[in-house]
């Protein structure tokens, strides 16, 4: 959707995004991941999307944030992707589901629980939301140089942020107490709200995508809420930039 030359909601023209692109949610992160750039320039901000885009290594390359949650996630993936985006990394915080993974810690990951209503009108519930092969071993080669504590596997993806924090005052509480219990069984690291959608709309339009998370806190813990979350994000973000880095060598 082109109106005035632009993308209708993310307001971006053609030519002005690269091929990879870094996806955060708050748009209050752009302008700290495009410091990261060689030479970034504002290019949009309209509604939730901020644009920026600068070069790594000679290569045009963009951050976009998405907003909140996955139906404005798939708008940003689908209007990056028209204007010749094809390999995406999110950016975002989560919060930790296994006693392991502690406040500060990273999760690159691999799938995605796609307990959210975007991804359903892209595939059938049983299609796995998983995250591109070549995407992730470079988050994790990334995070591994950089020394970074982080851990690679699953997390979870919900529509309602309070149904995940206070689940007991919702009216289908036992149905979110039961699930939830069962994403731990089965070794879900985190959750967070964008991953699932990233992940199912690239496989419909063909292109890569991963994703790299930093856990403001545990909320399995005895500790939860009882201090200031961590949101201090450069972790992550310098994982996804260097992980581009990585990528673009391979690309060439």
């Amino acid at each position: 959707m082109i109106t005035n030359g632009k993308s209708y909601h993310i307001a971006c023209t053609e030519g002005s995004v690269g091929k990879y692109v870094i996806l955060p949610g708050d748009p209050g992160r752009c302008e700290k991941i495009a410091k990261y750039f060689d030479n970034p320039v504002l290019v949009a901000n309209n509604r939730e999307y901020v644009t920026y885009t600068g070069t790594l290594d000679g290569v045009k390359v963009s951050v976009t944030s998405t907003g909140i949650g996955g139906p404005s996630a798939s708008i940003a993936i689908e209007e990056l992707y028209e204007l010749g985006a094809d390999t995406f990394i999110r950016v975002g915080t989560c919060g930790g589901m296994q006693k392991k993974v502690h406040g500060g810690d990273c999760i690159v990951v691999t799938g995605a629980i796609r307990n959210e209503g975007t991804s359903r009108e892209y595939a059938p519930i049983e299609f796995p939301a998983v995250a591109d092969f070549t995407v992730t071993t470079a988050l994790v080669n990334s995070a591994s140089s950089l020394g970074y504590p982080y851990h690679v596997g699953v997390v979870h993806n919900k529509d309602a942020f309070y149904g995940q924090h206070a689940p007991e005052n919702m009216p289908v509480s036992y149905e979110l107490l039961n699930k939830w219990e069962a994403w731990k069984r089965l070794g879900t690291l985190g959750s967070e709200m964008e991953s699932s959608t990233l992940f199912t709309v690239a496989a419909a339009r063909g292109c890569r995508a991963g994703a790299v998370m930093y856990t403001v806190w545990n909320q399995e813990s005895d500790e939860n809420y009882s201090s200031k979350p961590n949101e201090d994000t450069d972790a992550a973000i310098r994982i996804a930039v260097e992980a581009i880095r990585l990528l673009i060598k391979q690309d060439k």
